[in-house]
């Protein structure tokens, strides 16, 4: 796959909502599930293409985009267009995957947030990036920083704070991050919480890049267990996560829908095709 570019000229501000500016990127290789548009893209690809946004200084968001969210997407105009206008949606869960395949525009791998974040971590402490983490519940937060520092030392940790997605709360929030002056910014509000708030702030925010990670902080911090590298790899997370999780159960329901949906999605797409 192509290295996605950036373009090096200043984004506008999107007029049409205040929030989110429209995104520039160049030789960007997708695939849209049900209208949520999905980049087909490695995760070494992905960094890359993050420190080339740290560099030009454009704000830029990234989603790690599941089936889950593909179906919230379907009944929440708001969420899907924050998706839709991130710079990178990143193809998190074998659903994802397996969609893309049946669509004929397969996606490589899938890019979990956990990964993402890891990855981002080792190439902040490589390159003296600043990074702040934003949510998740009290102390998590702190607790992933100081994990992630202890497996890549040098990386900076600009600032740790656990909040919440009330309106209330943004001004002080966001004032926070801009005098943390942070390169990257995590939020682990959860999904679709998350990016409605960067929707809303992201143009109070001087801050190049921030990710959508909902649970990561969890797994990082190690209050949630995440699968065997072999349940990973026959793509069984979500049930090892389910099994370890039964409360869960309501929100897995999503997955049949979305395969349903897919099947349903692709043999319209078939019979347009052959008219």
């Amino acid at each position: 796959m192509l290295a996605i570019q950036i373009e090096k000229n200043r984004f506008l501000m999107d007029s049409t909502n205040g929030s989110i500016p429209p995104m520039k990127l160049r030789n960007r290789s997708t695939v849209t599930i049900l209208g949520v548009q999905i980049d087909r893209i490695t995760i070494e690809n992905a960094v890359d293409t993050i420190e080339e946004m740290i560099k030009y200084q454009n704000k830029h968001l990234i989603v790690p985009v599941n089936p889950e969210m593909i179906m919230t997407a379907q009944h929440n105009p708001e969420f899907l267009r924050a998706i839709n206008n991130a710079s990178l949606a990143l193809p998190d869960g074998i659903g994802v995957i397996w969609a893309s395949r049946l669509y004929g525009t397969p996606i490589e791998t899938r890019i979990t947030g956990v990964d993402t974040v890891q990855s981002v971590a080792q190439h902040a402490a490589k390159h003296g990036y600043r990074i702040f983490f934003l949510g998740a519940a009290e102390g998590i937060a702190d607790q992933a920083a100081q994990k992630l520092q202890r497996q890549y030392p040098g990386l900076t940790i600009a600032g740790t704070y656990a909040g919440s997605p009330r309106p209330e709360e943004e001004q002080d929030i966001c004032q926070k991050i801009n005098d943390a002056r942070p390169h990257i910014l995590f939020i682990a509000y959860g999904a679709p919480k998350q990016e409605l708030w960067i929707t809303r702030n992201f143009h109070k925010l001087h801050v190049p890049v921030a990710m959508c990670v909902g649970g990561t902080f969890d797994f990082i911090a190690g209050e949630v267990t995440r699968a065997p590298r072999w349940v990973q790899s026959i793509g069984c997370e979500w049930l090892y996560r389910l099994a370890n999780e039964p409360r869960r159960w309501r929100r897995m329901i999503a997955l049949p829908r979305f395969t349903v949906a897919v099947i349903v999605n692709a043999l319209s797409r078939s019979v347009g095709d052959h008219r």
